[in-house]
């Protein structure tokens, strides 16, 4: 801001142009945009570049360019890679409906008043403060076939023929891993629609029970719409958190018995770091992406579309 005076004395004060300002804005934006482009955006753009070369990852060897090998070779040679597939898609649909609708139920009763009501939404939300290794180590410990918890009450309750290795039965781990994932992550989606529902307009709830609307109908006709950008915000940050799931499956199974748990992100590790192929880690690696966007970013258009239309 500049000023200046008149020659009749009078004072005028020069603000500075938009070009300016903006300018201005966008040297605060630069670090940020540094930041992410050198720790996101340049791993990205390696990761699908190396896609396309035959590497063991050894200081020393050359990259060898082999085109579109490894994805014919993971999509028609490799069936760990489908079995990873399925087990990723299977873990996304559970956990678009299971935890989040866990997390809404949650939210919707603790946010009336009652007795210890900051207490139990402390206590709901403790898990998902935790590291997903130290959840890993706790339940691997609660499903223990010989100590763990689990076994131990189903035995005590008279139920010990439900009593197992949930862990080492290839038909039930992944289910038994997902139970970890629900315990850990509910907590973190009743916090979002508790706050969703702080923005619920209050009147017309009062209005909807004057006009004899039930908790069903007042939840269906006043509450769900309002709650349409955290549930937007929900359903993205679990689809995203649920086709990059690692650190529970490694700290749990490792991917076994038998490859029964294994997903997409850990595979892309397993074969860049344990296989030495960078080549094919980083093409399952590239595919996850392609199958991130083709779900999220659809989604996140088509529910902005619906918020705008209304």
């Amino acid at each position: 801001m500049t000023a200046s005076t008149t020659s009749s004395g009078r004072r005028l004060v020069r603000r500075p142009g938009r070009a300016g300002a903006q300018w201005r804005a966008f040297l605060f934006v630069v670090p940020a945009v540094i930041l992410f482009a050198v720790f996101l955006i340049y791993p990205m753009i390696s990761t699908v570049v190396m896609s396309f070369f035959k590497w063991d990852g050894f200081q020393g060897s050359v990259p060898v360019w082999v085109g579109i090998q490894n994805y014919v070779r993971i999509f028609t040679q490799d069936p760990v890679f489908w079995r990873a597939f399925m087990n990723t898609v299977i873990w996304l649909v559970l956990s678009l409906i299971v935890p989040t609708t866990l997390g809404l139920l949650l939210a919707l009763g603790l946010n009336h008043k009652l007795l210890g009501r900051n207490l139990l939404r402390s206590a709901f939300y403790i898990p998902a403060v935790l590291a997903s290794i130290a959840v890993a180590t706790m339940w691997v410990w609660l499903y223990n076939p010989q100590s763990g918890l689990v076994n131990g009450v189903l035995r005590a309750i008279g139920l010990g023929a439900l009593a197992g290795d949930y862990l080492g039965d290839q038909s039930i781990a992944l289910v038994a891993i997902f139970v970890a994932f629900v315990w850990q992550t509910t907590g973190f989606n009743m916090i979002l629609f508790l706050a969703g529902l702080q923005g619920v307009p209050e009147e017309l709830v009062e209005a909807a029970k004057l006009d004899g609307a039930g908790r069903f109908q007042t939840f269906r006709a006043v509450t769900f719409p309002a709650l349409r950008p955290t549930t937007l915000i929900v359903f993205v940050l679990t689809m995203i958190s649920s086709l990059k799931v690692f650190d529970l499956i490694v700290g749990m199974t490792g991917g076994g018995p038998a490859q029964s748990t294994q997903v997409l992100a850990l595979w892309s590790y397993q074969q860049s770091f344990s296989n030495h192929v960078f080549g094919l880690g980083n093409a399952i690696a590239t595919v996850l992406f392609v199958v991130s966007l083709a779900l999220v970013v659809p989604y996140m258009i088509w529910s902005l579309r619906e918020e705008n239309g209304r």
